[in-house]
C-alpha cells in the first residue's frame, strides 16, 4: 500500500515542481522586461476598464518620465511639478488615448511635444498649469478634446488663433479667463465672451498698420526737415558770402559774385 501511494505521489510532486519552475521562469522574464526600479517612484502600471493605464499622479515629477510602457492607453501625470514639455515627449506612445497633465507647473510647450499622438489621442488635459501663451502649431493635427482652463492666459490674437485651432473639452471653455490682455477692459473676463464681441486679430492688424503709418510719417518728416535745414543753411552761407563780397574792391567782388551765383545755381 505504501509503495502504491509513493507511486501515486511521485507524478503529483513532479507536476507541482514543474509548475513552480514555470512560474519562476515567468517572473524572471517579467523582471527582465520591466526590471524593478525601472519606473519612477510613485508610478505604476495597471489595467482599467480593459485599457492599459500608467499612473504617476502626485509623484513629485519634474519632467515627463521615461520608460513608460509603449502600449499604454491612459497616462496620468497630473499633480506634479513638470515645468515644460519638450519636443517628442510622447513619441513612443502610439496607442495613447488619454493624457492628463493637469495641476502641474507647465509654462512652456515646445513645438512637436505631442508629435505622434494625432492618430489615437482623444483627450488632453492641460488645465491648472501656468500657460500664458501657446502657438496654435503646438496642437497641429491633434483631434483630441483639449482642456485649457485655469491657466493665466494672455488674451491676444495668438490665443484667439489657438482656440479656433483646437476642439475644447466639454464645459471647459468657461475656465479660459483673461489673466492679462492687450486691452485692459478684457482682464478677468471669459475669453470666449471677449472674442464674441471683439476680433483681437483684426484689432492687432489695425494697431500694426497704424504703427507702420506713424513710423513712415516720422521718417518722411525727418527727411523734409533735413532738406529744409539744408536749403536754409545754404541760403545763409550764400548771404554771408555776398555780404563779404560787397566789402571787397569792385573787380575782385565781381569775380567772386559770379562764382557765388554759379555755386548757388
Amino acid at each position: 500500500v505504501t509503495a502504491a501511494r509513493g507511486v501515486l505521489l511521485c507524478p503529483i510532486t513532479m507536476g507541482l515542481l514543474l509548475q513552480s519552475l514555470f512560474l519562476l521562469l515567468l517572473l524572471l522574464l517579467g523582471s527582465c522586461l520591466h526590471p524593478a526600479g525601472a519606473f519612477p517612484k510613485g508610478c505604476y502600471p495597471s489595467e482599467e476598464e480593459g485599457l492599459k493605464t500608467f499612473r504617476c499622479s502626485n509623484a513629485q515629477l519634474t519632467e515627463v518620465p521615461r520608460d513608460i510602457p509603449n502600449d499604454t492607453n491612459k497616462l496620468y501625470l497630473d499633480s506634479n511639478q513638470i515645468p515644460f514639455l519638450p519636443r517628442d515627449a510622447f513619441r513612443d506612445l502610439p496607442l495613447l488615448l488619454e493624457l492628463d497633465l493637469s495641476h502641474n507647473a507647465i509654462a512652456r510647450i515646445e513645438s512637436g511635444a505631442f508629435q505622434g499622438l494625432a492618430e489615437h489621442l482623444h483627450s488632453l488635459d492641460l488645465s491648472s498649469n501656468r500657460l500664458v501663451s501657446v502657438s496654435k502649431d503646438t496642437f497641429s493635427n491633434l483631434k483630441a478634446k483639449v482642456n485649457l482652463s485655469n491657466n493665466p492666459w494672455l488674451c491676444d490674437c495668438r490665443l484667439q488663433e489657438l482656440i479656433r485651432a483646437v476642439e475644447l473639452a466639454d464645459e471647459s471653455s468657461g475656465g479660459i479667463v483673461c489673466e492679462s490682455s492687450t486691452q485692459e477692459e478684457h482682464v478677468g473676463k471669459a475669453f470666449l465672451q471677449v472674442i464674441a464681441d471683439t476680433d483681437l486679430c483684426n484689432v492687432y492688424k489695425k494697431t500694426t498698420d497704424i504703427a507702420m503709418l506713424v513710423t513712415m510719417f516720422g521718417w518722411f518728416a525727418m527727411v523734409i526737415s533735413y532738406l529744409v535745414y539744408y536749403v536754409r543753411q545754404n541760403q545763409e552761407d550764400a548771404r554771408r558770402h555776398l555780404e563779404y563780397l560787397k566789402s571787397l574792391p569792385s573787380k575782385q567782388r565781381r569775380s567772386e559774385e559770379s562764382s557765388t551765383i554759379s555755386t548757388v545755381v
